[in-house]
């Protein structure tokens, strides 16, 4: 008579199970050869016998999904199977090979033909077998089991909507399951979808089920419909995985470790999306929605190709743009400024060059007058640089702006928000400026203000005269060290022109620069 417990089952170098030998190798091959190998060892040796020592690692479901084995040998071969239990039975049978050349009606054959009930059964018995495949992912890969369940899967999504061609599909299925699988839908999936229809979303009914499934198997879903060709709307596959990745990043408790866990597969997912955006083209998408896309791909780590092929793609749509589609924030740290003021730069490039080889001067302005109001927006934040702000302004050429009114406004705004710039910081942020296009106002208004240097105020002054000179002769200049100032009444304008002596020039620099109290008294003047 053999010991109770005459089998030790070492799982992971974690987990001990004590078993009796009998029991397990009336069901098990995989171990019943393992065994019998160990006894032969044993007896030419010599040793008395004593307890089997088995280590497993990677066991399907790991203890737990041991402990149903046992439940199941140890149960005459009887166990309870459904949709929770039946990937990780299943897996764990074809592991330890318990088929019916050990015992009729085996673990394998009983999981088999629940599966075979679930493939043509109800929709949401696929998804939830999908679900707990992620138990066993590795294995039921594997085996078969995930590719198996997202063809059943796939054949339901394409008889009930009208996202892809179910002709080519149905064939993959039947060559790779059964001829059953074509026929009839359950009454239950059937309202399902009904219900979906009514509420005209006939093709997006399934994107909320599947959204709860392991990239790992929307990976696989992707991968199934490529290699099998399927007449699948692309649009319809890229808006899936839009609404896949974006119900990702909502579900923020989990977030941050299962990206990390997933990374790779996520950004597979996102570059599979973003591939899909750039076919699709300005046809399909807006240029809000575009920038809402890379703000969502861009949380899943998207390659470099695929970054730069969306920014391309929205670059040349900019002139659809508002304020809000650019006030994008930072990623991660924010030394560099609250707004993400690299990627407008990087937009700004692409629309530049692309209007100008198409020589559309109109949306070239009402680009200009977007990036002002975006110059005014950013310019309080303490942590714009003067680098990232003339990045910036000067990103559009000259041509883009009739006026640049606006790009002194924002400047002025950023001056005051930063008081502690140096003198040189001041004077760099207004070489950005074209002082032949400010009105004469603004000039007046800059060549007062005491946060612009007095040679930029100066210079401002001068050149305005110099253009306002090249447009009427009734202006008169002294020398290239005089300075004018301008009003006007009754919309025709009065030319009033201030002649600065060479005594008065000489007084309003020193040695170290500008002397500030006889530039004050200037300032107060104009």
């Amino acid at each position: 008579m053999s010991l109770l417990h005459d089998l030790k089952i070492i799982l992971d170098g974690q987990y001990t199970f004590f078993l009796n030998q009998d029991v397990i190798t009336e069901y098990s091959g995989s171990l019943r050869k393992i065994i019998k190998l160990s006894k032969k060892k044993r007896n030419k040796k010599n040793k008395s016998p004593e307890i089997i020592t088995i280590e497993i690692d990677d066991f399907p479901g790991g203890p737990d999904g041991f402990e149903l084995i046992s439940r199941f040998c140890y149960n005459n071969g009887d166990i309870s199977v459904d949709v929770s239990n039946v990937p990780t039975l299943y897996c764990c049978s074809v592991y330890l090979g318990m088929t019916e050349k050990f015992s009729l009606s085996n673990l394998f054959l009983q999981t088999e033909k629940f599966l075979e009930e679930v493939f043509y059964g109800s929709w949401n018995d696929i998804v939830m077998c999908l679900k707990n495949c992620e138990q066993v992912f590795l294995q039921a890969d594997s085996y078969g089991l995930v590719d198996k369940l997202i063809f059943a899967a796939l054949t339901k999504i394409s008889r009930n909507s009208e996202t892809f061609s179910s002709s080519s599909l149905s064939s993959s299925l039947a060559s790779s399951l059964s001829p059953e699988m074509a026929k009839n839908t359950p009454e239950s999936d059937s309202r399902y979808i009904l219900r979906s229809v009514s509420c005209g979303r006939s093709n997006e009914w399934w994107f909320d089920d599947m959204s709860n499934l392991s990239p790992q198997i929307i990976l696989k879903l992707t991968q199934i419909i490529g290699a099998y060709k399927t007449n699948i709307k692309s649009s319809i596959l890229t808006r899936f995985l839009l609404h896949y990745l974006k119900t990702k990043l909502q579900t923020k408790s989990r977030t941050s470790t299962e990206l990390t866990r997933n990374k790779l597969e996520y950004s597979d997912l996102a570059d599979t999306a973003v591939k899909g955006v750039i076919s699709a083209g300005e046809n399909a998408f807006s240029c809000r929605k575009l920038l809402w896309v890379l703000r969502v791909l861009s949380s899943f780590s998207i390659s470099r190709e695929s970054r730069t092929g969306l920014e391309t793609l929205i670059g040349e749509m900019l002139e659809q743009a508002t304020l809000d589609d650019l006030l994008i924030s930072a990623e991660g740290r924010r030394e560099g400024g609250f707004y993400n003021v690299d990627l407008v730069i990087r937009l700004l490039k692409v629309f530049v060059k692309d209007r100008e080889e198409e020589s559309r001067e109109r949306n070239m302005k009402d680009i200009g007058k977007l990036i002002d109001k975006y110059l005014r927006e950013i310019s309080p934040d303490q942590n714009l640089k003067v680098s990232k702000f003339l990045g910036v302004a000067e990103s559009l050429p000259d041509s883009a702006r009739d006026c640049f009114d606006g790009v002194y406004r924002a400047i002025d705004i950023y001056l005051q928000s930063h008081p502690n710039l140096t003198s040189r910081d001041r004077a760099k942020i207004c070489r950005c400026l074209n002082y032949k296009k400010l009105t004469m106002e603004t000039c007046r208004q800059l060549a007062r203000n005491p946060k612009i240097p007095p040679e930029i105020a100066i210079e401002a002054l001068k050149s305005r005269c110099e253009n306002q000179e090249h447009t009427t002769s009734a202006v008169k200049v002294v020398n290239k060290s005089f300075s004018c100032r301008y009003s006007e009444e009754k919309k025709k304008p009065v030319l009033l022109h201030l002649e600065i002596s060479e005594k008065l020039a000489d007084r309003l620099k020193t040695k170290e620069g500008y002397n500030w109290r006889v530039m004050d008294s200037f300032r107060e003047g104009l």
